[in-house]
């Protein structure tokens, strides 16, 4: 149970550590932050969604990309569709909650949620993204 419990707290607990090193050294540490790619069958939606991910503070910024044309399988075979691609900017430990937030909003029956660590950036652009979430 004890060892559970650890697994489970290890994505806090790493998170905290993470910002005491950066509060410490001035340094951003790789991965703090992610960039997570969802994508939406038309604007409204991308809009509706990107809105929804932003009331909740699950991010600090969202772009909304235009339309670009899809290839992809689905139940065997290839299909073809124009989506619009939203680039969700938030914290590493907040990927979990976004994709299961969005999840349950998204009117795909499997949505794309994917996110990349971010290795380095600028280091007041990360400062924006930490002061944009806090008080959540």
């Amino acid at each position: 149970q004890a060892m559970a419990l650890s697994f489970l707290m290890y994505p806090v607990l790493r998170s905290l550590a993470l910002q005491a090193h950066s509060a410490v050294t001035g340094s951003y540490v790789p991965g703090t932050h992610s960039v997570a790619f969802i994508n939406c069958l038309n604007e409204q939606i991308a809009k509706d969604i990107a809105r929804a991910i932003m009331d909740k503070k699950l991010a600090a910024c969202v772009n909304i990309l235009p339309k670009s044309s899809t290839l992809y399988f689905w139940k065997g075979e290839i299909e073809e569709s124009t989506e619009i691609l939203l680039l969700v900017k938030t914290r590493t430990s907040k990927i979990s909650e976004l994709s299961s937030y969005v999840r349950s909003i998204h009117p795909f029956e499997i949505p794309e949620i994917i996110s990349l660590p971010i290795d380095q950036g600028n280091p007041f652009y990360f400062k924006w993204l930490e002061e944009s979430m806090a008080g959540d």
